[in-house]
């Protein structure tokens, strides 16, 4: 069996401490997802990361004693590193040297299945690597196998910068194929008038258990930071037979790469066009309130807004009853278990009831030669009740309210 890479995490504090620490906590664990262990790690208090080496030269000197002693084969910077503070780092230490974004886009680069998705990682591996590991020389040569390896290779980088920008070139050209398709299936469904809700939330958060808990559908889920990547979307009938489509977006985390942003910003933007935001919050992760921040900056980073919200505290099963849980940016909250399906019938009533708030309760007599009027209604709207009279279909239903003036003459006051 291959050796796992030992690593020493180093992070600086500028202000708060314990906010460093549970991001270097986090940092372990998006390590030993992309297969790499912590063996130490060490801090540093200062205004500002040195510009030339990250950490002052004291410090420096103190992780090189700390690197022999704990037998480590690299560094992993919680920050994103500079050019210069990359290649100063890598020369005066002697051994790999990486970033909170190089780990993050290897686990992307690992984990995505479609040829959408690994389109996107491959794109935000080469913007990253052509801007911070160009001209970095011998660097490049120490290093070697193991995290940050996976895709396009650094040597290849060097050795030819212009197949580097034709490449990129491709993949822009494909990413705009991408989007074009995705925003034709968005104008059908808005054609076919069908609501979307879209799920997000931190990473591991439980949204793809989710998704399988609600429509029944077998989407990889598991107990990993960025377990799925790849946007997954499925129907679900409601409780009154109204159809409703749920996507699932990638997982968001705290210093999400901004090449991620960009590379991913097609499969982010599904949030930016759904009717109702689904946010999946992990109720059982002491750090909840913090990753609700970075879940509501994201959104907003991305123009999301002023969107019908409804907090779903998860994990409930793993919860202290007397824990208070509170998203005070949402419209409805529901709390849950995935895993085990506790709570699900009362999100669906959150999703029903938020829906009848958006929409308008109307009274219809649709003539029997319109019967196909009816079946859509059925299809988007939720049905109050329904008659069967000598003059046609009595309905009454709550239907969007945008849409509730195209009726008017087939209304009953």
């Amino acid at each position: 069996m291959e050796r796992e890479e030992r690593y020493i995490l180093i992070g600086v504090i500028t202000s708060d401490e314990a906010l460093v620490n549970s991001s270097l906590d986090e940092l372990a664990l998006l390590l030993e997802t992309a297969g790499g262990m912590e063996c130490g790690r060490l801090t540093q208090r200062l205004e500002h990361p040195d510009a030339r080496s990250y950490l002052g030269s004291g410090k420096v000197e103190e992780l090189k004693q700390e690197i022999y002693i704990r037998e480590a084969d690299a560094v992993v910077c919680d920050d994103e590193l500079s050019p210069v503070q990359m290649h100063t780092l890598t020369d005066e230490l002697g051994v790999k040297v990486i970033d909170r974004t190089v780990v993050i886009l290897d686990i992307f680069a690992a984990h995505a299945k479609t040829k959408e998705g690994k389109i996107q990682v491959e794109m935000a591996q080469l913007k990253y690597r052509a801007s911070h590991l160009s001209g970095m020389g011998t660097a490049l040569s120490r290093q070697g196998g193991g995290i940050g390896t996976r895709g396009p290779g650094e040597t290849k980088l060097e050795t030819d910068r212009r197949a580097v920008r034709n490449r990129m070139g491709q993949l822009s050209r494909q990413i705009k194929d991408m989007e074009s398709v995705r925003e034709t299936n968005r104008k059908k469904r808005k054609q076919e008038q069908i609501p979307v809700i879209a799920l997000v939330g931190y990473t591991n958060a439980g949204k793809s258990t989710l998704l399988n808990a609600l429509t029944g559908s077998n989407v990889l889920s598991e107990d990993k930071l960025f377990a799925t990547l790849d946007p997954t979307t499925r129907s679900l009938a409601l409780s009154d037979g109204m159809q409703v489509l749920l996507t699932d977006t990638v997982g968001f985390i705290h210093k999400l790469p901004h090449q991620l942003i960009e590379a991913f910003h097609s499969t982010l933007e599904e949030a930016q066009y759904a009717d109702i935001i689904l946010n999946v919050i992990d109720a059982s992760d002491p750090q909840w309130e913090m990753h609700n921040k970075v879940v509501y900056d994201t959104l907003a980073g991305l123009k999301i807004k002023q969107k019908p919200v409804i907090a779903v505290f998860n994990k409930m099963d793993e919860v202290n009853e007397d824990v208070i849980l509170r998203d005070l940016s949402a419209s409805r909250t529901v709390r849950i278990s995935a895993k085990s399906g506790e709570g699900i019938e009362s999100l669906i009533k959150g999703i029903c009831d938020t829906l009848k708030d958006m929409q308008k309760l109307v009274k219809l007599l649709i003539p029997y030669s319109e019967s196909a009027l009816a079946a859509k209604i059925r299809r988007i709207g939720q049905i109050v009740s329904e008659e069967y009279l000598e003059e046609g279909i009595l309905l009454e239903a709550y239907i969007p309210r945008w849409l509730s003036e195209e009726y008017v003459d087939k209304r009953i006051q």
